[in-house]
């Protein structure tokens, strides 16, 4: 809040250096302050290791499928000597899709390298991949204080490991909403489906039971056996390939449950590396709950025994004596 106060612009909100420079801290014993400083400090490091551990997944799951980088795959154009990009989709192939961008040759390029090197191409709603994809109803929200709801977040907020500008719904006038179609779940797989098209996150066990918008695809894994491979295969520039694809729409873009039932997945030939994937990812899941255990801490400690501690302090010094 005291740095809000400095921000400035019409349009877009500024703050520029000079702002942060008046800015009061509250000074507590350094005790305290060595105290939050390890917490947070610990918090960091398992995020540090639960990013280690999607990216030696991912490398794990290129290696296999013996992907190259992406913008090294080749896509096979009608006319390669032309001025533009162009190509030609055979009639059994349309698909009931005449955009364009559907029929886009990388797609056909990845599919064909996966063909190789993958034991199986599924699809997203093969039940040994996913119990069920939803995609919430839009619906009119009545929001409540902290407290007095449940937390809902957005698509923006997809990445933080603690969504910024959270929300709070009625849980009065949303039950049966929250129940069936909102309540997130530990290792539930999250895409964005409008706007912004294919950014995936797996669910911590700190967004248990919270809520998301309808704006945010649902998947809900067969099993913990092979939640953490679909986020890593989805969370792949291959995987969001083939979530772009299905992409729809002239001014917004979208895409829905019927479409991502149709994303495919590789399984590998390798079940020992799949399951090595697979368990890398909820490992790394782990720590970031466990981060934000770390973090709430912190903040906790800076509330009770810094702020709020100053405040009963000064409060006391001004009773008479």
């Amino acid at each position: 809040m005291l740095i809000n106060t400095n921000n400035y612009g019409a349009v877009i909100d500024h703050i520029e250096p000079e702002h942060l420079e008046n800015i009061l801290i509250p000074d507590p014993s350094p005790i305290i302050k060595h105290k939050i400083h390890e917490l947070i400090m610990d918090s960091f490091r398992l995020r540090d290791e639960s990013n280690s551990l999607i990216d030696e997944a991912e490398g794990l799951l290129i290696s296999e499928l013996k992907l190259p980088p992406i913008d090294e795959i080749k896509p096979k154009y009608f006319n390669g000597k032309a001025a533009l990009k162009n190509f030609s989709v055979k009639l059994s192939k349309v698909d009931n899709r005449i955009d364009a961008s559907y029929h886009v040759p990388i797609v056909n390029a990845i599919v064909s390298h996966l063909d190789k090197y993958a034991e199986e191409i599924t699809t997203l709603s093969d039940n040994r991949i996913s119990k069920e994809i939803t995609l919430p109803g839009r619906f009119k929200r009545v929001y409540v204080e902290e407290g007095q709801g449940v937390v809902f977040f957005g698509g923006k907020q997809l990445f933080e490991l603690n969504p910024s500008n959270k929300k709070y719904l009625s849980l009065i006038h949303h039950t049966k909403r929250i129940k069936e179609e909102l309540t997130l779940k530990e290792n539930m797989i999250m895409i964005t489906c409008s706007g912004t098209i294919g950014k995936v996150t797996i669910v911590p066990r700190h967004w248990e039971n919270w809520t998301a918008n309808q704006h945010i695809l649902r998947v809900v894994p067969a099993d913990d056996a092979i939640a953490g491979y679909i986020y890593a295969w989805l969370s792949t520039d291959y995987g969001y390939e083939l979530i772009k694809r299905f992409t729809y729409g002239s001014v917004v873009d979208e895409i829905d449950n019927n479409h991502a039932s149709r994303i495919q997945i590789p399984l590998l030939k390798n079940k020992i590396v799949q399951n090595r994937i697979n368990n890398l990812v909820l490992e790394s899941n782990k720590k970031r709950y466990d981060s934000y255990l770390l973090e709430q801490k912190a903040i906790k400690m800076v509330n009770n025994q810094v702020i709020y501690s100053v405040e009963k302090n000064k409060s006391l010094s001004d009773l008479p004596k």
